[in-house]
Formats: structure tokens, C-alpha cells, sequence
């Protein structure tokens, strides 16, 4: 368990790109990425520039995410759930696209 979880607050457990990552009770999926260090989950189709969490109330769609096997999820409304499965949009991309 991370050290800054509350005793009594189980963390969740997710899983993003093979990664293991804690999400906190209620937390959003995008919060719980960002938290995590991952600042990109995708890419924008033209020019390939990375996305993440930007408006952070699901207006701009830039961090669109696939939660559990449906595409185009916003991370930032999913509530994070103990055993989710997410995927980036950036497989087989550098991996400091998504984490600085």
C-alpha cells in the first residue's frame, strides 16, 4: 500500500499497460494517473503529440482512455475500481511520451 494512504482506505489496484498503479476510494482514473506519474495516454492522430488530463470535467476529451476493454472511455469520470484493466492509446510508442 502506498505510504500516504489512510490506514482504513484499501487503495485500488489498476492495471495500465502491465503497469500496477493505486488509485485512492473515489478517485477518478485520471486522477489516479497523474498521480502515478503518467502525464500522456494518448496521441493526437495528426502531428502524434501526446494527451492526458487537461480540463479534468470531461469537456475536452483529451484523455480519452480504454477502461476494460471499451475505447474512448474519459479517465477523468471513470471512477477507479479495484482489478480495472486500462490501455493507453500509445502502445509501441516511447514511454517518456507518457511519463515525465
Amino acid at each position: 500500500m502506498p505510504p500516504e494512504m489512510p490506514p482504513g482506505n484499501l487503495p485500488c489496484r489498476l492495471s495500465f499497460d502491465g503497469r500496477t498503479i493505486h488509485a485512492r476510494p473515489g478517485q477518478s482514473v485520471g486522477a489516479a494517473l497523474v498521480a502515478a506519474g503518467v502525464v500522456a495516454w494518448r496521441a493526437t492522430r495528426g502531428e502524434g503529440r501526446p494527451r492526458g488530463l487537461f480540463c479534468g470535467i470531461g469537456v475536452c476529451y483529451d484523455c480519452l482512455i480504454t477502461v476494460d476493454g471499451r475505447p474512448d472511455q474519459r479517465a477523468c469520470l471513470v471512477p477507479a475500481a479495484d482489478g480495472m484493466r486500462l490501455e493507453s492509446g500509445l502502445a509501441g510508442r516511447a514511454a517518456d511520451a507518457r511519463e515525465r
